[in-house]
């Protein structure tokens, strides 16, 4: 599969946005449930808790970009002691276009952001 294809399979959207076509198999990857947003208009497919930063580590970066980095490191830590929901997502990709579906305000640095460059990186 070509890098191109790939990176316009694995698309981000905060769960307060609504729903697309486009948007294929959402996945949310939040550990907590989206506040405010009812289960039936949020359209998710799968929530995958698994593959969310530890409540430790959430609690920890609090959203603070001058822990990104560090933050980044330790959740790419965490994913990968999740390898058989890390394939399964990974799956989900080869079938079709997969959004990951997240909560925070910051699009820039957040969970989702990192475990999207974690499936491109490592095809």
């Amino acid at each position: 599969m070509s890098e191109k294809i790939l990176v316009e399979r694995v698309k981000l959207k905060r769960a307060y946005e609504s729903p697309t076509a486009d948007d294929g198999k959402r996945v949310l990857v939040d550990r907590l449930w989206p506040r405010g947003v009812k289960k039936t208009e949020a359209a998710i497919d799968h929530w995958m808790k698994e593959l969310a930063p530890s409540t430790e580590l959430r609690k920890w970066f609090g959203h603070d970009p001058a822990r990104w980095e560090e933050f980044r490191r330790r959740y790419a830590a965490e994913i990968h002691e999740h390898r058989d929901e890390l394939d399964r997502l990974r799956d989900m990709i080869r079938q079709g276009a997969v959004t990951l579906v997240y909560s925070a305000h910051d699009e820039a640095h957040n969970d989702a952001v990192v475990l999207r460059e974690i499936l491109l990186r490592h095809r």
